[in-house]
């Protein structure tokens, strides 16, 4: 009979080794997979790990290990993106703001080349009676190109206020999506 008892002893002694090399193998794979930013799940890990597919379902020390490791692998998950979209925004933000100036710059210019125009129309205007001919025809070449230079920065005023459109507009979705997500995180995941 003690000879019964002591290869049951050893049997069990042999299968808790097993089960042990086991979880260490279980625990070794969640830090691979940890480390190289793949998607910590359970067939994965028991792949990696070598043991049986329902070996971290039916093992509760393995099951609270890799319970622990999705936990931490979608909290780590939900703080890069967090990060990515706040980088994002401060991005557009930053867009819009150059836009802003940009379209405030080619506002001024305009105004500046609309005053010299006017000046030139008013010089133009004295000096036609007093001149001839040619100074008449260099007058006009003249008041053509600068015609031509409002033409062009009336256009790129308007190139501004697009770009200035679009990002404001790429502000208000990234808002939206950053709300969304703020929403995403606080809500309690269902069935807990």
């Amino acid at each position: 009979m003690s000879a019964a008892l002591s290869q049951t002893a050893a049997a069990n002694q042999a299968r808790r080794k097993r089960t042990e090399e086991k979880l260490g193998g279980v625990a070794y794979a969640i830090a691979q997979l940890q480390r190289r930013r793949l998607p910590v799940t359970y067939p994965a890990i028991a792949a990696r790990a070598g043991v049986s597919r329902t070996f971290p379902y039916d093992n509760p020390a393995a099951r609270d290990l890799v319970t622990a490791a999705i936990t931490r692998a979608g909290s780590q998950r939900q703080h890069d993106t967090a990060t990515r979209d706040a980088e994002a925004e401060a991005s557009w933000q930053q867009r819009a703001l150059n836009a802003e100036q940009a379209l405030k710059a080619a506002h001024a210019e305009i105004r500046a080349q609309r005053t010299r125009i006017g000046e030139l129309l008013g010089q133009l205007r004295d000096i036609e009676h007093e001149r001839d001919s040619d100074a008449t025809s260099r007058l006009s070449a003249e008041n053509a190109t600068l015609k031509q230079r409002i033409r062009d920065l009336t256009a790129g005023q308007r190139t501004l206020e697009e770009r200035l459109q679009a990002a404001r507009s790429n502000n208000r979705f990234l808002d939206k999506r950053i709300a969304d997500l703020e929403a995403q995180v606080l809500a309690p995941e269902p069935g807990t």
